[in-house]
């Protein structure tokens, strides 16, 4: 059974229908990424994912437990196998990264204090940032503070990591070094990974699979491998980088044309 599952959701604000009626499987261990252009409907699939909105229909079963339905208690539950690093961090600047990785082990398990300092020394080693645990967030740099974050949201070992925009504000460097940390966290813990992003080099090479959303639908689900190749138009438009609303004169028209065959003659 998949570790998550999404059926027919529709998800909609003020009579705008945001999410059309989607149908996705994660499988267990497998790293799935969601890709997409700005308003494709990535992070409303994403926070209908992990509980924190209803839908207007449909389901998300999350570990065989429907979170569009289930009570409150269910719900905290089932959250707590799932950790989350949102796009901005979203860090506590008056907490060091210490007190921040330490903050949901102090809220949801018993662990005497000693106990927590060695777990969020670890969680911190596990990300590269043993040492500067002691650091306030604003003292660290963007992919420091993205990497805390990861940190934070494995605090409690969860069965599923979710990424949102991980590699958002990093230049190239310090981005794919994000990625391979992503695989090694992957790899070695065994864990369930959603990524939302559409960065499309950091997305070919973290994903098992990649679910393309274009408009609140699906416009491909598959491998890396087959996304590549896929001749779907909306996907070849996002990965050939086609702008939406270009005037199509004639000139513009030849020179797309010409654009085209360099292209192909270089290949």
């Amino acid at each position: 059974m998949p570790i998550i599952s999404v059926r027919d959701l529709v998800v909609e604000y003020d009579g705008r229908r945001v999410l059309n009626g989607l149908n996705l499987d994660i499988e267990h261990g497998e790293t799935m990424v969601l890709l997409g252009g700005s308003g494709s409907g990535k992070s409303t699939l994403l926070r209908q994912i992990i509980g924190l909105e209803r839908p207007k229909s449909g389901s998300v079963h999350v570990k065989g437990m429907d979170i569009t339905r289930c009570s409150e208690s269910e719900l905290k539950k089932t959250r707590l196998s799932i950790g989350v690093a949102f796009q901005s961090a979203a860090l506590f600047n008056s907490l060091t990264v210490e007190e921040n990785v330490a903050l949901p082990l102090r809220e949801h398990t018993r662990l005497a204090p000693p106990i927590i300092d060695l777990v969020v020394w670890m969680k911190l080693a596990g990300v590269g940032l043993a040492d500067f645990g002691k650091l306030l967030p604003q003292e660290l740099s963007g992919g420091m503070k993205k990497r805390a974050a990861v940190a934070r949201a494995l605090a409690l070992s969860p069965e599923i990591l979710v990424l949102d925009e991980p590699s958002a504000g990093l230049d190239p460097i310090v981005a794919a070094e994000l990625d391979e940390l992503i695989l090694l966290l992957k790899d070695n813990l065994q864990m369930t990974v959603i990524v939302v992003t559409h960065e499309l080099p950091s997305a070919f090479r973290i994903a098992d699979r990649i679910a393309m959303l274009y408009q609140g639908s699906f416009s491909s689900i598959g491998t890396k491998d087959e996304i590549k190749v896929s001749q779907n138009p909306r996907v070849r438009q996002f990965l050939d980088r086609i702008p939406e609303n270009i005037i199509q004169t004639p000139e513009v028209k030849a020179y797309i044309d010409k654009y085209m065959q360099s292209q192909e003659a270089y290949q």
